[in-house]
């Protein structure tokens, strides 16, 4: 089997990103970003995702980190675009609920090669520390339009904005888990009923 892996640099006005990713990995995170809470997030996409993601940023954070997320967004995107290939061999869709104390989120998705976000958070707060809440839909929707994936996320419960967000990206580890893993009886099949995803 070819390795699942990918390095995709990004170089804007705003910000110079470099990511590699490997899909097969044991849930290895290396960040520098500028940025503790989205690293910490991060983290959690390759704990429960086991995937590897080394991740380096600089950006205009004396503005605001909204132009760096969104271009992580959109680089890890292009990343995981890269590294899954021509998609044969893997189960596609994948969904987890994972809670957290008093918080309880969805995360559904879908390696259709068409982007799509739907992205329900009524965070109880604007902020966790200095970081804008808000934020997270930018990284997201940076994602799903370069992975070229159907990505649908519910937070059902919670009180506390820090749990609200962390069951998000657990979730969303655990679905990508999901969805990259490969299935033997799928080996050199493309994963639709119509050839074509």
């Amino acid at each position: 089997m070819a390795a699942r892996t990918a390095q995709v640099s990004r170089d804007t006005l705003e910000t110079q990103i470099s990511v590699s990713i490997n899909l097969d990995g044991t849930g290895k995170a290396s960040f520098d970003t500028g940025i503790p809470f989205l690293e910490h997030m991060l983290d959690q996409i390759c704990r429960h995702g086991l995937i590897d993601i080394e991740a380096v940023a600089k950006g205009d954070l004396h503005i605001d980190d909204h132009h760096t997320v969104e271009d992580l967004g959109i680089t890890l995107g292009q990343a995981f675009a890269k590294a899954v290939g021509d998609k044969k061999g893997i189960r596609r869709y994948g969904h987890a609920y994972v809670p957290l104390d008093e918080a309880l989120s969805r995360v559904v998705i879908d390696f259709s090669g068409r982007p799509g976000l739907e992205m329900d958070v009524p965070f109880v707060k604007g902020s966790v520390g200095k970081f804008d809440t808000d934020l997270f839909f930018e990284f997201f929707q940076g994602f799903v339009n370069h992975a070229l994936v159907t990505l649908h996320i519910d937070n059902l419960k919670g009180k506390n904005a820090h749990h609200q967000i962390e069951t998000v990206f657990k979730a969303f580890g655990r679905a990508l888990r999901m969805a990259l893993e490969l299935d033997d009886r799928m080996a050199g099949i493309m994963p639709s009923t119509k050839g074509c995803l």
